[in-house]
């Protein structure tokens, strides 16, 4: 139980910091409602773009984090 609990500290940590700064850069570029999905308009509010936005990123980052943790390979410390 503690091991898996390193895990998701070790993955989730890391993913949460790297997606806020993701984040910040990427609506720092582009405006939530100048943004086309599959050739339609977001009919979302900015505060949902945002957010949705973060969850994405957060999401990526874990997937990246779990990833590297799993081809590591070896004994967990």
């Amino acid at each position: 139980m503690v091991r898996r609990a390193l895990w998701l500290l070790w993955i989730l940590w890391p993913a949460f910091l790297v997606a806020g700064v993701a984040e910040f850069v990427f609506f720092s570029i582009f405006d939530p409602h100048d943004l086309v999905v599959f050739g339609r308009p977001l009919e979302a509010s900015r505060q949902a773009v945002y957010a949705l936005g973060f969850f994405f990123f957060w999401t990526l980052c874990a997937l990246s984090g779990a990833l590297t943790l799993a081809l590591r390979g070896g004994e967990v410390p």
